[in-house]
């Protein structure tokens, strides 16, 4: 019997690819013709206060694209973010036969901005088996914060010695690690199952 009660996930880079990340801002500068350095400084700038629900997308949007005239709009805009998340399939079954086998309450803990939050949530069902969204821009705090963390324990009912958190980024394991946590560096699904077989977490037909 493992002791693992519950499952904490990012959501970019583990369930889905990530939101609005460099390579699709890249993407986008090249659709829309835009200067990408200019681009890519204005969203440093501001793409905190937008994770941190502080600010709304077209406000985001404002301040790094719709600062001056274009050609396009901001719904065709929106649009185009949208459609570059796609889902990993193998991992979300993953996670679907855990908690179906153990009993596990899963929950996001991820950083995003609302809207593409929203979005990605409904498009690929996530709420089907996720029960808990801890997203910063729900709460106002983002990773490396470890009160996100924190909120995500208290909201989940769960001490950190019962909780695995997958995430594909070495420093916010590590600061889910400080708080007890025990944390999977999310490298591809062989081996984060592998690291769940580890931990006790085994499927009928996986890794041992």
């Amino acid at each position: 019997m493992t002791s693992i009660t519950t499952l904490f996930l990012d959501i970019g880079g583990v369930l889905l690819t990530n939101g609005w990340d460099r390579k699709t801002r890249q993407l986008a500068a090249e659709t829309f013709a835009l200067n990408v350095a200019e681009m890519d400084e204005r969203h440093h700038l501001t793409f905190d206060t937008y994770e941190e629900g502080k600010l709304t997308l077209e406000e985001y949007l404002d301040r790094v694209v719709f600062y001056q005239e274009r050609s396009f709009t901001p719904e065709q805009f929106q649009s185009f973010m949208f459609a570059q998340s796609l889902p990993f399939p193998e991992m979300i079954d993953l996670v679907c036969r855990l908690k179906s086998h153990y009993r596990l309450k899963v929950a996001a803990v991820n950083n995003e901005g609302r809207e593409l939050n929203v979005h990605r949530i409904g498009a690929f069902k996530l709420d089907a088996f996720i029960d808990f969204f801890i997203s910063s821009c729900f709460v106002h705090f983002r990773k490396p914060d470890a009160d996100l963390f924190r909120i995500a324990l208290d909201i989940a009912q769960v001490q950190p010695e019962q909780v695995v958190y997958i995430e594909d980024r070495p420093m916010f394991v590590e600061v889910a690690q400080d708080l007890g946590i025990r944390g999977i560096l999310h490298t591809g699904y062989e081996a984060t199952q592998k690291e769940l077989a580890r931990l006790g977490l085994v499927l009928p037909g996986g890794p041992t």
